[in-house]
């Protein structure tokens, strides 16, 4: 079939393009165009013809132009482009070379990048806000943990906390691992405080202080006359009064070998008898265990059963010593004080040296011992600064750094701020950013830029 005289190939293949695309010569005058060209800038395509890119650029209709850049660059140049309707393009120019090599035309597309790029602005902005969002959270996760009694700047106390948020979701039985003083008992009652059982009550019993002859009674309770000395109308032991809420072993690593079968079996069945008792009680509880012992040492030993060991050892959390998680001592130290000027309605600053001493510590009873040295200097320090010589002479004497040396051209304000400029170049090189300094070091990121100026610390 015979196509009209004025039919011509190119041109409908140029129109039947869904994309924008335009030709000019080197001067920059538009040769062709496609239609979808004049619905992107709004006008008619057959219009911009003959025009030059120059005098469009100059009336607003796009900006920038693309000619002068490929006739300088002379190579396929990229980039984007706005029109007068706000619209965003990503403008490709492409040179056209005739016969003789010389530059002869300018083919330019586009492709509409608007959407894309209010998504990108979107993208931002939702980064943005789930930054704020996640310092928001982070900031109240500190203020619950302080209120808790809890600090956890360093790695192995975030990961001991992060574990006990998400076992305080769900009813499994738990293990606290650690040494004396760690703060097992603290971790186990923020577990029941943030479960679902936090209404309900927390006992806590601790294995190894009840004696013998009394621990059946004091954990199951006894109905009245069922021994000498019973009282007439019987007691309620432990394990019923944790119905509802949180049961806590402490120092189950302590408890008689003879009495694990029957926490065992009331670990597995979640009903007992009472002594002197033939009605059997239910009871619904969740179990957090805690010891300082090496629990698998004692089953080796025949002093630990294994089967009781596997129903509390579901999941384990292990608290790590203060000594191993030094980025916890400063803001430990700032919270007790905190508490005990409270308590005791009295108002005390650490001296710079006390901080050093403490610091350098080796803590050996841990928190309990911090707590305990801690309630001391606030109580019996006669002044309002507390000074080193209010520290009693095993935590002057026992830090786990040597003492540094004196020198008789050296003041006491020269040894101390050369200790100070130590701690400082030791944390910049661990936490890099002045805010992450300050948080570690229990002050103010201003007060970190400081010192760091007064110390010259790049």
């Amino acid at each position: 079939m015979s196509q009209p005289k004025d039919w011509n190939e190119n041109e409908q293949i140029l129109h039947s393009l869904k994309d924008d695309i335009l030709v000019t010569n080197v001067e920059g005058i538009i040769l062709k165009v496609s239609e979808v060209t004049g619905k992107i800038y709004g006008v008619d395509s057959d219009s911009l013809i003959g025009k030059s890119v120059y005098d469009l650029e100059a009336q607003g209709l796009f900006s920038p132009i693309l000619t002068p850049m490929v006739v300088k660059e002379n190579k396929k140049i990229t980039f984007v482009q706005t029109t007068n309707k706000g619209k965003k393009l990503l403008v490709t120019g492409i040179p056209v070379y005739n016969e003789q090599g010389e530059l002869y035309r300018i083919v330019s597309y586009s492709h509409d990048i608007t959407e894309l790029d209010q998504y990108k602005e979107f993208l931002f902005a939702m980064e943005e806000e789930m930054q704020r969002v996640k310092t928001e959270l982070g900031l109240l996760r500190s203020k619950q943990l302080h209120d808790a009694g809890i600090i956890a700047k360093s790695e192995d106390m975030k990961k001991a906390v992060s574990t006990a948020l998400q076992l305080s979701e769900v009813d499994v039985n738990a293990l606290l691992l650690g040494e004396s003083g760690v703060g097992k008992s603290l971790l186990a009652k923020f577990i029941h405080n943030k479960s679902h059982r936090s209404k309900g009550p927390f006992i806590e019993v601790n294995c190894g202080a009840i004696p013998d002859s009394l621990f059946e009674a004091e954990l199951f309770g006894y109905e009245s006359g069922a021994f000498t000395g019973a009282h007439q109308k019987g007691k309620v032991g432990l394990i019923e009064l944790s119905n509802g809420g949180t049961l806590f072993l402490d120092e189950i690593g302590e408890l008689p070998l003879q009495h694990q079968v029957k926490v065992l079996k009331v670990i597995q069945e979640k009903q007992f008898y009472r002594v002197g008792g033939t009605k059997p009680i239910k009871v619904d509880f969740r179990l957090v265990s805690a010891t300082n012992k090496d629990l698998q040492k004692a089953i080796n030993e025949k002093l630990f059963r294994e089967d009781l060991y596997f129903r509390l050892n579901v999941v384990p959390v292990t608290i790590p010593p203060l000594r191993k998680r030094t980025e916890d001592i400063v803001p430990l130290i700032h919270m007790l004080l905190e508490q005990f000027e409270k308590k005791y309605n009295k108002k005390k600053k650490l001296d710079e040296a006390v901080i050093h001493h403490l610091l350098h510590y080796e803590w050996r009873g841990n928190v309990r011992e911090l707590i305990n040295i801690m309630e001391r200097l606030v109580v019996l320090s006669p002044t309002t600064l507390i000074t080193d010589e209010h520290l009693p002479d095993h935590v002057k004497e026992g830090a786990s750094t040597p003492s540094p040396s004196i020198h008789a051209e050296q003041t006491l304000k020269e040894m101390l701020d050369e200790t100070e400029k130590q701690i400082l170049l030791a944390a910049r090189k661990k936490y890099r950013t002045t805010i992450r300094m300050a948080e570690a070091l229990g002050t103010s990121q201003p007060s970190i830029v400081r010192k760091m100026k007064k110390y010259q610390i790049i």
